[in-house]
């Protein structure tokens, strides 16, 4: 066993510092870092392969990081801030990362792999391909029924104003007969 080992170990109590397995533990140096104690964590095969594989990702393996992302060691951080990233599309990993800290250094090394770098564009579009974006009037080209508001929002009814629904490409919101609504992006149409 390495010295660098033997004081992971120590700082870890024996446990992967993402996950917790008490079993196949190895030292992962934290890229582009160099193997030193304040660039390392103490990871699991499991956690391992999963960050060096991302085919191999299994979502729900990783919401260990609800805990270990509070880890007071900045690699542990790292890690946790990038596998979040690379899972954001999950939907939960967004709401960690929304709730996690790191100062500028510490950002930059983390996005040093790249992995921010995948940021995915959501791009909203009304019924004939033209984008939208807040602020936008719209007109609405079906009836809908406004579900817990107990009415029908007429097709033809201009929506001014509208607001994009910042994670999903097919929903906005407006104001109807005087009720904040979503829509569906499908069933309206820009106006100029």
């Amino acid at each position: 066993m390495s010295v660098l080992e033997k004081k992971l170990k120590d700082r870890s109590g024996s446990k992967c510092e993402l996950c917790g397995n008490e079993h196949d533990l190895n030292v992962f140096v934290v890229a582009p870092k160099e193997a030193a104690l304040e660039n390392c964590v103490l990871a699991c095969n499991t956690c391992v392969k999963q960050i060096e594989d991302p085919e191999k990702m299994d979502a729900n393996h990783w919401r260990c990081l609800n805990d270990s992302m509070w880890s007071e060691h900045l690699p542990v951080q790292i890690v946790a801030w990038r596998m979040l990233t690379r899972l954001r599309a999950e939907g939960w990993p967004q709401d960690l990362l929304d709730m996690m800290y790191l100062d500028e250094e510490a950002l930059e090394w983390a996005k040093a792999t790249g992995e921010a770098d995948e940021e995915p564009t959501i791009i909203h579009k009304d019924s004939n391909g033209n984008i939208l974006q807040d602020g936008d009037s719209v007109v609405l080209i079906k009836d809908l029924d406004v579900k817990g508001a107990n009415f029908t929002a007429k097709r033809g009814t201009p929506v001014h104003r509208i607001s994009l629904v910042w994670d999903n490409a097919e929903q906005i919101e407006g104001r109807v007969e005087g009720q904040h609504i979503v829509i569906l992006t499908q069933y309206v149409k820009k106006t100029k």
